[in-house]
């Protein structure tokens, strides 16, 4: 099913409306701005930026879902609703439906900044990110009846102590409480705020307690079960960040690239500007893709049984809705380059095949079986796709030879953790050896593994 709504408007015209053409300089100035903040003042200025952005465009989606309702009940668009740019029927509340759908996916984008100066805030220390985006996703800012009180802490915050507090409806990956401060001196405290104190839940600071002990005690991670815990890696992180750099650099000079990379894996990289710069007919566009794809399928090992046992992940409109996923702000890629991939203009997929992914990861001594049936069915998150079995030789006294065999420990890999190999490209010799980390640790349950260095890759 297409990512879009079908009946509303075709995908291409969400591409060429003038407000989402107009969003990406903003989102490369954004990007921009937040790279250049050095001191708790600038983040502080920066934050009421993005915040008045956000606003704005959240007012204008509820303005023109106001008008969609009433033409659906007969009615006319009320007087103060925001004007229409699509150039649509205005009588027609497809129209309006329409720009509602623009705003959504613009607040969408907004957020993906604000969710890179969760990053970054966080020191890229990715267990902060996991243990407190285990929530529901946050509602609309605009017209929330505790913004004020909240906008007040973080004021006072900065004025009275110089310290930083986060909005956390600013992001999409932040969903456990309502700001994280930082003071310089104690590590970052995730506070809930009530205009009258009296009304906050318990169960809610107890997630916030959870999230805090998950991070600094080793404690379980909140909203899940106790074997659901951060598990340290202890290991240096390694990319192919730079292939998706080059091939993004080609693909906006030709329009359409593709190459293989280490790993088993297939990237392709689109650019809407450069194909629609070279002028390339529907069909000249399938024609150059398709010739690229194939290519690049046969260098990286994985043309065979495509439609069977391929299994891909996509740039394209998923920015700020899965909250594990580092946001395009954050990748060591040029300000316009992060805001193209925010705004689909650019889209990066990157394809694997699981057996052929499994028989990498048995080449490297791991006894691993690709489990997920064939079809082209989409990945469902918390899927579990592939086990890799650990046996164990236990030292055994009274039976000959000394040793016997027991079941030992079968790891369980699941959607998330292939999108992460994908499409943060991890170097093989990297995630084979976090997989060999976990499998020796012998942790029973469910761990959530992150690299030590996150701080030196992402920006």
């Amino acid at each position: 099913m297409s990512l879009f709504d079908a009946d509303a408007y075709d995908p291409d015209d969400m591409m060429v409306h003038p407000r989402h053409l107009a969003m990406q300089p903003v989102l490369a100035q954004l990007i921009q701005q937040l790279r250049d903040c050095e001191t708790v003042e600038a983040g502080i200025e920066f934050q009421r930026d993005l915040l008045n952005r956000v606003l704005e465009v959240e007012k204008d989606r509820a303005g023109f879902k106001r008008a969609a309702k009433r033409m659906r009940s007969g009615k006319g668009p009320h007087p103060e609703a925001p004007e229409p740019q699509s150039g649509r029927d205005l009588g027609d509340v497809a129209t309006w439906r329409f720009e509602q759908e623009v705003c959504d996916r613009l607040a969408r984008q907004l957020r993906s900044v604000g969710d890179a100066l969760a990053w970054r805030v966080f020191g890229f220390h990715r267990p902060f990110i996991l243990a407190l985006c285990r929530n529901d996703s946050p509602g609309l800012m605009y017209g929330k009846a505790g913004l004020r009180a909240e906008l007040d802490h973080v004021e006072r915050a900065f004025k009275e102590d110089g310290a930083f507090a986060l909005l956390h409806d600013l992001t999409n990956c932040l969903r456990i409480g309502d700001i994280t401060v930082w003071d310089g001196v104690h590590p970052p405290r995730t506070e809930e705020i009530k205009t009258n104190p009296n009304n906050t839940k318990s169960a809610q600071l107890r997630r916030i307690d959870q999230a805090r002990a998950a991070v600094l005690d080793g404690g379980p991670l909140p909203g899940g079960t106790a074997s659901e815990l951060l598990y340290d890696l202890d290991l240096p992180l390694r990319t192919h960040l730079d292939v998706l750099r080059d091939a993004l650099q080609r693909a906006a000079a030709e329009g359409i690239y593709a190459t293989s990379v280490p790993g088993s894996r297939a990237l392709f990289v689109i650019d809407q500007y450069a194909c629609t710069e070279q002028g390339m007919s529907s069909k000249q566009f399938n024609e150059h893709l398709q010739h690229a794809v194939d290519g690049a399928l046969q260098r990286a090992g994985i043309a065979a049984g495509r439609e069977n046992y391929n299994i891909h992940v996509t740039s394209l409109d998923n920015t700020a809705r899965d909250p594990l996923l580092v946001p395009w702000a954050n990748y060591p890629l040029h300000p316009v380059t992060c805001a193209r991939l925010i705004g689909d203009y650019a889209v990066a997929t990157v394809e694997t095949s699981g057996p052929v992914l499994a028989r990498l990861l048995q080449v490297s001594g791991l006894d691993a079986r690709w489990v997920r049936p064939p079809g082209n069915a989409d990945l469902k998150q918390g899927e579990v796709i592939m086990e890799i079995h650990q046996q164990e030789r236990l030292r055994s006294v009274p039976l000959p030879g000394g040793l016997t065999m027991t079941p030992g420990w079968t790891l369980q890999m699941r959607r998330s953790e292939l999108d992460r190999y994908l499409m943060e490209l991890l170097q093989p010799g990297s995630w084979v050896a976090g997989i060999k980390n976990v499998l020796a640790a012998r942790q029973a349950g469910r761990p959530w593994p992150h690299f030590r260095n996150e701080h030196e890759i992402w920006v």
